[in-house]
């Protein structure tokens, strides 16, 4: 088990704030994306070229949202590592994560080196 990243209520409330925002940005983006893709249905199309573009749009904009649901997921887990307490360090080695890595990508599950790692496997594939 490892052991707990002592975070101050401060810099907890801060990490929270930011995967909070996050997480209502992309629930914005992705109901903005729901909301064009229907109007794309709607809208008739008046010839073949017409019929292509439109559904080569749709699939662009759902395709998008396959992403941010998976950040969506990341940023849940984050939340909840943060409510356990384990927020901040890695999930692979238990080291502390950075604090400018989780600045900039707080939902990060991973210290720089893990996800090197797993990015270099996956490359490999």
């Amino acid at each position: 088990m490892p052991d707990k990243l002592k975070l101050s209520k401060k810099e907890k409330e801060e990490y929270r704030k930011l995967l909070l925002d996050k997480k209502k940005s992309i629930i914005n983006k992705l109901s903005q994306f729901y909301n064009e893709s229907k109007e794309i249905e709607t809208d008739t199309a008046l010839d073949v070229v017409d019929k292509a573009e439109t559904s080569y749009t749709k699939e662009f904009l759902l395709g998008l949202t396959d992403s941010e649901r998976q950040l969506l997921t990341m940023i849940d887990q984050a939340l909840q590592r943060l409510e356990k307490g384990e927020f901040g360090l890695c999930q692979i080695c238990h080291k502390e994560i950075g604090k400018k890595r989780l600045q900039a990508v707080p939902w990060t599950p991973y210290c720089i080196s893990c996800q090197e790692k797993k990015e270099g496997e996956s490359k490999g594939k």
